[in-house]
């Protein structure tokens, strides 16, 4: 069951909190936040799919974590709450919890924080709040998206990762429905793939770049160094694996537009064509 509704802001309830990280400062995609995509920032697509999913799992805060006035000027305009956090900080995750330690300052600690990309425009609202929903009802430490590929979108991908090898995460998952592993690689090998076409869905999970956290989990994360693997692959999730934390994955049917993010300037031409092919699926 949800928690009830409240003015998160006027009854100084504590609330679940989704946190936006947009850095500037990337270095593929320089001010990537702030880049169009069909007419529209991508920023502005993360907030409005951010708050209407606010709005499906209720008691649910909403701000930006950035790194950029320019950001900050943009999100505020947008009418979200912009909080600049330090540009050293390497993650989206260490972003994410230095925002909730500045509300936390204010007397609104959050138990259950959701890290929800500004690079990630395709992600419904519904699979953000079924995350908060999974992450209430489970007491999951970790928790984070998965889909499963059918033939067609595992060949696009393949193809895709010819132009941009990093861009696109899968996972492998035990038979509880926990990680095993992510990787920018895709998992697993597929031995014998002609004999399983005649099947619908390939054995590969594609993983959409949103995370679920209790607060002891990301303090505990930002706490913690970087692993190798984590390093190698360039995904943050690998520190929790690396140190035996379980995570827990929720399938989702796969988005429509399956573009996950938007980490090159290669995808920023996928998400281009994928709406000029399939229409803007979250029309302003």
């Amino acid at each position: 069951m949800n928690p009830p509704a409240c003015d998160w802001q006027a009854d100084r309830c504590s609330p679940d909190l989704i946190v936006i990280p947009a850095r500037y400062g990337s270095t593929r995609l320089a001010g990537k936040p702030l880049l169009t995509l069909a007419g529209r920032t991508l920023l502005s697509r993360v907030v409005a799919n951010a708050a209407r999913a606010a709005d499906l799992a209720q008691a649910c805060a909403l701000v930006v974590a950035t790194d950029d006035e320019r950001i900050a000027d943009h999100a505020g305009a947008l009418g979200v709450r912009a909080i600049l956090t330090d540009p050293a900080l390497t993650s989206g995750s260490a972003r994410a919890h230095a925002a909730a330690l500045v509300l936390a300052a204010e007397g609104l600690a959050s138990e259950r924080i959701i890290n929800l990309q500004g690079d990630a425009p395709f992600i419904p609202p519904t699979i953000i709040a079924a995350l908060i929903t999974a992450l209430r009802e489970s007491r999951a430490a970790v928790a984070t998206p998965v889909y499963r590929l059918d033939w067609e979108r595992l060949d696009r991908l393949r193809a895709h990762k010819q132009a941009a090898p990093f861009s696109g995460t899968t996972c492998v998952r035990d038979a509880n429905g926990r990680a095993l592993w992510f990787s920018k690689t895709i998992i697993p090998a597929i031995r014998g793939e002609a004999s399983l076409r005649c099947q619908p869905f390939s054995p590969v999970w594609q993983h959409l770049g949103l995370y679920g956290y209790s607060r002891a989990a990301l303090e505990w994360f930002v706490a913690t160094p970087e692993g190798e693997y984590e390093t190698l692959e360039g995904l943050e999730q690998l520190r929790f694996l690396e140190h035996g934390w379980p995570i827990a994955t929720v399938p989702v049917a796969p988005p429509e537009h399956l573009v996950s993010g938007i980490d090159t300037p290669e995808d920023l031409v996928v998400a281009e064509a994928a709406i000029a092919r399939l229409g803007d699926p979250f029309p302003a």
